[in-house]
Parts: C-alpha cells; structure tokens; sequence
C-alpha cells in the first residue's frame, strides 16, 4: 500500500497556495496593505505590464490606490500549481472590473489574464516571490451605473450594499470583523 502522506502533504500546500492568492486578492481589492503584506515575501518582484518593480515599490503604489480606481473586484479562476519541494510555480485566470473615474464620468472596464506566480515557503508559510500579469483581453462597458438609484429601479435600503475599494471601507470588513 502506497504511503498517502506525500500525497496529503500536497494537497495541504495547494490549498495553502490558493489561500495566498486569494488573501492577495481581497488585500488588493479593499487596499488592506497588511493581507497584501501577508501573500507577498519581502524581496518579491512584481510585474503588472503598467507596473514592475519591488515589493515595497508595488505596496506604495497600490495603498492607498490610484484615486481614479474607486472600486475594483479581482474574480479568480482556476489555479495550475507545480509543487517543487517548498517552491511552486502557478498559473491562476483572473477577471478584474475595475470602475474608472475619468474626472467626467465613471466607466466600467473588465480584464481577462492570468497571474503566474513564483512562490517560496518560507518558515512554513507560502509567498510569492514573483509575480507576472499577462492580459487576455479588455472590455470597455461604458459608463457606470449610478448606485445612488438603486439597481433595477429599485432603491438601496441601506448605504452598505455597494462595494468600496478602501481599507475597512467595505461592508464585508464590518462581517467578518470580531467585534
């Protein structure tokens, strides 16, 4: 009978590789530097294609966020992972909405890709320690919907039900909060 720990021990580190990406995502999402803070090692190298540079280059540069991107939402898809001992190599689709103010109107815009990652575990934690963003495709949708109507014709009974990119600006920093 084959030893099943290996096969355990894999699954454990894919799952934790996921996790990574998807911290990372909401970090971004909600411009939270320490979920950001905590997917990334300290030496990383980031490449968005608009952006390369260090880890402490991209977390300036993505908290507080470009004021022009007042909402984003990263939807990630499948993840491809090479385990190679405590390193690994991913390839996770990704399908960005990015709402864009132009100074005269906001536009919503979404982006197709991939990220592919470079990750190390280290002292028992999986980072990346290089990203890469390839671009698939773009859509401009137009202009964005007036949140302050409501959706469909019906008004919001609440402020909390559109998202914000901010940190602790999002309702679901209030829901998943202890207090």
């Amino acid at each position: 009978m084959n030893d099943p720990t290996p096969r355990l021990a894999a699954v454990v580190d894919k799952t934790e590789i996921v996790e990574c990406i998807v911290r990372l995502a909401r970090g971004e999402d909600r411009r939270d530097e320490a979920l950001i803070s905590a997917s990334f090692a300290d030496d990383a190298i980031i490449d968005m294609g608009v952006f390369r540079g260090s880890y402490a280059e991209y977390i300036e540069w993505v908290v507080p966020g470009d004021p022009s991107l007042p909402v984003t939402s990263h939807a990630l898809g499948q993840s491809y992972i090479e385990l190679d001992d405590e390193a690994a190599r991913v390839e996770t689709y990704v399908t960005s909405y990015h709402r864009v103010d132009t100074g005269d109107e906001h536009r919503d815009t979404v982006i197709g890709g991939r990220y592919l990652d470079v990750l190390a575990k280290r002292d028992g934690v999986w980072l990346i320690v290089e990203r890469t963003l390839l671009y698939d495709w773009f859509r401009d949708d137009g202009v964005a919907v007036d949140w302050s109507e409501g959706v469909m014709g019906l008004p919001f009974m609440a402020d909390h039900y559109t998202g914000q990119s901010s940190p602790q600006g999002d309702y679901s920093d209030r829901f998943f909060s202890k207090g």
